[in-house]
């Protein structure tokens, strides 16, 4: 986790350094609904790479926003979850998409 002083003083600046890229905000989408493993992330989110996934659940998870649980399973099963503080952003994501819904029902217009 980034300790204050790695953090931009500006909050707004703070929840972007967190979240703000296309990846981790769909990332967090998903797992708003139910936890994820690895692949059935990936084949979800069209266009992203392993690479790229793989570096934004790490990140994630180093901040705090997700936790990873590995199985005792042959093979090894792992899935992805909101942490508390990763599920304290619903209210972001739900204002984003009511947001969304509004914009493209004025194009519709």
């Amino acid at each position: 986790m980034k300790t204050k002083e790695e953090l931009p003083d500006c909050p707004v600046a703070t929840t972007v350094a967190l979240i703000g890229n296309k990846w981790k905000l769909l990332i967090i989408r998903n797992l708003l609904v139910r936890p994820w493993r690895f692949n059935e992330l990936h084949k979800s989110l069209d266009g992203i790479s392993q690479k790229v996934l793989t570096e934004s659940l790490r990140q994630m998870e180093a901040d705090g926003i997700i936790t990873r649980t590995v199985f005792p399973e042959v093979p090894p099963r792992v899935e992805y979850a909101l942490s508390e503080l990763g599920e304290s952003m619903r209210p972001i994501l739900d204002s984003m998409q009511a947001w969304g819904n509004s914009y493209k029902a004025t194009l519709n217009n």
